[in-house]
């Protein structure tokens, strides 16, 4: 049976945060900490999201030394403990190079464990290093993908399966177990620019999250209507076609404590994750001002400026949901938690008050 509980007190517009799990060395102090500490910095800044009213808690997969987070089930499992109402998604999973069994039946058990607040977000990753670590060929991306995630929805519609396909053993009358307590895990496809996953996403009638990191969002406005116009088409119905932006972020009192504070994490994550990309983002204070302007989607600022950028975001993608990801670049853990409750009690409230009149008018 479905969670009513979750259910009924679903906000209209919903808010997040969610974490890779980087261990960069900290841009002031040159110090690491280490993967004990960071996984249970992930577990207290998921409490606090808890307690402090946000809706969901993302978690994303690597399989490198400088993320701790490669068992993306096990680490919510944890989570799901010590929260009690935020929603618990993986962010993302990455399907092409794990077996869809395996993934729902692990996030059935976390559904199970967390009274109905397991969610998946699945993607093809912007790392490839769990190709030939689980003994996948490149060349075979889109492929897998494509057939892990048709056969992931099969198993969340069905307690015996029966299935054929190309990169994995068939299925015989296969029990799937242990099910879920809500009726269906609910599924999304996280997506870069890519028309073809939009329609995809809409086709199939799941949700789809636009991971948009850096840049305007405009360009990326025509994905939500190929989105919903395909989901139309499929028959789904409009509630049942949901989108989430995803960005990096942070938020302090004021504009210039936000910059000042978050400009040297976020080049140091940039330049140690992708170190081939130096060039690209190697800008000064002053200029790093472009990167969080108004129709920038890097939601970097105070307060005021978050919820400005919020609101001109939805009038392009009509969202209901808004990510960030805050503790990047060996961010410590304090100024994550004072951004978190920043995000809860001083945006959330004031863009769902704004979203719901806006609604209200429109509906008139």
């Amino acid at each position: 049976m479905e969670n009513e509980a979750n259910k009924e007190i679903a906000p209209d517009f919903e808010f997040g945060i969610y974490t890779l799990g980087d261990i960069v060395s900290d841009c002031h102090t040159g110090q690491t900490i280490s993967p004990r500490q960071r996984l249970n910095e992930v577990i207290a800044a998921a409490k606090l999201a808890d307690e402090a009213g946000l809706d969901v808690f993302g978690v994303g997969e690597h399989h490198r030394l400088d993320f701790v987070i490669s068992s993306v089930p096990v680490v919510l499992a944890a989570i799901s403990q010590v929260t009690s109402r935020i929603k618990l998604t993986s962010a993302t999973t990455v399907l092409s190079t794990i077996d869809p069994v395996r993934v729902f039946e692990d996030f059935a058990t976390l559904d199970l464990l967390s009274n109905g607040r397991a969610e998946i977000i699945a993607g093809r990753g912007a790392f490839v290093e769990s190709f030939p670590l689980f003994g996948y060929e490149l060349e075979d991306y889109h492929r897998l993908f494509s057939e892990n995630l048709n056969l992931l929805l099969e198993l969340n519609k069905h307690e015996i399966m029966n299935w054929d396909g190309e990169f994995r053993s068939s299925l015989k009358n296969a029990e799937i177990a242990p099910r879920p307590l809500q009726h269906k895990l609910p599924l999304w496809v996280g997506i870069g620019g890519s028309p073809e996953s939009a329609e995809k996403a809409g086709t199939l009638g799941i949700g789809m999250a636009i991971a948009i990191l850096n840049g305007s969002p405009e360009p990326l406005q025509h994905l939500a209507d190929i989105y919903r116009n395909a989901g139309a088409k499929a028959g789904h119905a409009p509630e049942a076609l949901k989108i989430a932006i995803t960005s990096h972020g942070y938020i302090a009192q004021t504009s210039s404590q936000a910059l000042d504070e978050y400009y040297p994490y976020y080049y140091s994550y940039r330049n140690s994750i992708s170190p081939q990309r130096i060039q690209e983002y190697s800008v000064s204070r002053s200029e790093f001002g472009k990167f969080v302007s108004p129709d920038n989607t890097l939601a970097v600022g105070s307060p005021q400026q978050i919820i400005e950028k919020i609101l001109y975001q939805h009038e392009l993608f009509g969202h209901s949901r808004f990510m960030t990801q805050l503790d990047i670049g060996g961010l410590p853990y304090s100024k994550v938690a004072a951004a978190i409750e920043l995000l809860a009690t001083k945006v959330a409230p004031v863009v769902r008050q704004e979203i719901a009149k806006k609604t209200s008018i429109s509906s008139r």
